[in-house]
């Protein structure tokens, strides 16, 4: 979102005739840096929920009746559903599982020519492996961005979201690869106990009454 004069809340997020149906596209409205009223607004508005409670109210024969905001062209001021028809048209508006609901466009396209010249990326590591460290090697060193798939693994995850990573090795900080996955639990548990690590969870410990534990003697 750019930087310049205020967000208008109503019309900052109109629909244009390019724009897929439950998308925005027009982006000709935009906050100022220090406006923070207006980013209240721009936040209020897009966190709105899909309909306005205040506006909905049951009928005594059991059906929801809602108002609208603006008056139809036919001088339509409310709707009137049965309570299934009215779950029906909100189900809809629930995005299908693994939609993604963040789309970029333009230079910030996924396969957009200009793209890496805009995102910022992280600089290759270099750092040399240890002999002494069989697991560590240069793994990833001199590898292109394109050759890299494109999916990102669980440590590159880990690293994004939680700058920890977990590839890196604390003593000679050379890189390490994953030899092999064991999903076996019984070897799971063979190898922890070898190196004297735990291989059972903790023991949960059983909940405590609050009665019991605010129960204090009065003088």
């Amino acid at each position: 979102m750019a930087l310049g004069v205020p967000v208008h809340p109503v019309s900052a997020c109109t629909q244009t005739s390019a724009s897929p149906p439950g998308t925005v596209g027009d982006s000709s409205f935009y906050i100022a840096a220090r406006d923070r009223r207006g980013l209240e607004l721009l936040c209020r508005y897009v966190a709105r929920p899909a309909i306005a409670t205040e506006r909905l109210s049951l009928l005594p024969d059991g059906r929801v009746m809602y108002e609208l905001k603006h008056r139809w062209r036919d001088g339509t001021t409310h709707v009137v559903f049965e309570p299934m028809e009215l779950l029906e048209k909100l189900a809809a508006l629930v995005p299908a599982p693994r939609f993604n609901l963040i789309r970029y466009h333009g230079v910030l396209a996924p396969a957009a020519r200009w793209r890496r010249l805009i995102v910022p990326s992280d600089p290759a590591t270099e750092t040399a492996g240890n002999p002494a460290h069989a697991a560590c090697t240069g793994y990833g060193r001199g590898q292109s961005k394109s050759a890299l798939p494109r999916n990102y693994t669980w440590a590159q995850l880990l690293r994004r979201v939680f700058a920890i990573d977990v590839l890196q090795c604390d003593r000679c900080g050379g890189r390490m690869r994953i030899v092999a996955a064991i999903h076996s639990s019984e070897a799971i548990r063979a190898i922890l106990e070898c190196l004297g690590l735990p291989s059972r969870a903790p023991p949960i410990a059983p909940a405590v009454d609050e009665r019991e534990q605010w129960d204090l003697p009065l003088s």
